[in-house]
């Protein structure tokens, strides 16, 4: 399989966004890692103030993709112990731009969501996609509990660095899990940090989904030009970043 047959095989139905990926054949948005309450937490805050960053940015999303269901892929909140009022806020918040756009939210756990039962009574495991490929969006935090034929994920906070500027990127890997693809979503927060993939090794990644980093795509979003820019396999241009 030559590399062009492997992106278009792993996510020819995709339409990669900012920092999220739009499924075509199931008409649904998926992003992931929005850490709710990390600002917070660090008592670092974006200059719109971390709600007003992801709902603006999330209502952008969904006047683009019109999407039936947008999925929450887990590690919706920042920290592990009890949800403060401020976060119960932004995910009503988020909850709420769904609804204004017509779209189903789901929320799928991460493992940072040990508490998001106390926020959605609706909380899922996982999220299997209909249609073909049969598509399963878990966190990827562990090994997912259905069979699928291919898996979107999170978890990670893929990103890379190009001539000096660090962009959020999602990782296509044909075959990499089981025989199934991976899709992995870079982190929609942007106050999480993540694994740099330019020198990264198997042992960087926190996913059991992902053995390693050589086969990957990444796939940038530029956010500028509105397109999605997408690499050979890694192992490939290593050497040229």
């Amino acid at each position: 399989m030559d590399d062009d047959t492997a992106l278009t095989t792993a996510a020819d139905d995709i339409a990669f966004r900012s920092r999220s990926i739009y499924l075509r054949g199931a008409d649904a948005l998926v992003l992931a890692d929005l850490h709710v309450g990390r600002g917070e937490a660090s008592n670092v805050t974006l200059p719109v103030g971390e709600r007003r960053d992801l709902t603006s940015r999330l209502d952008a999303l969904l006047d683009a993709t019109r999407p039936a269901t947008t999925v929450f892929a887990g590690d919706v909140l920042h920290r592990f112990g009890p949800v403060s009022e401020r976060s119960r806020e932004t995910v009503a918040a988020l909850r709420d731009c769904c609804a204004d756009a017509g779209s189903d939210p789901v929320f799928v756990r991460g493992n940072h969501d040990t508490a998001l039962d106390t926020v959605c009574d609706d909380v899922r495991e996982c999220y299997v996609v209909g249609g073909e490929p049969k598509t399963v969006v878990c966190h990827g935090h562990e090994e997912p509990p259905v069979a699928a034929d291919r898996y979107v994920i999170g978890h990670d906070h893929p990103a890379i660095e190009i001539e000096g500027r660090r962009r959020p990127c999602a990782l296509v890997a044909p075959d990499a899990h089981r025989g199934a693809d991976v899709v992995m979503v870079p982190a929609f927060s942007r106050l999480a940090p993540g694994v740099e993939i330019n020198d990264a090794r198997a042992d960087d990644l926190l996913s059991p989904l992902l053995d390693g980093l050589d086969d990957v795509r990444p796939v940038v979003y530029d956010d500028d030009r509105a397109e999605a820019l997408a690499f050979p396999p890694l192992s490939s241009f290593r050497r040229m970043l």
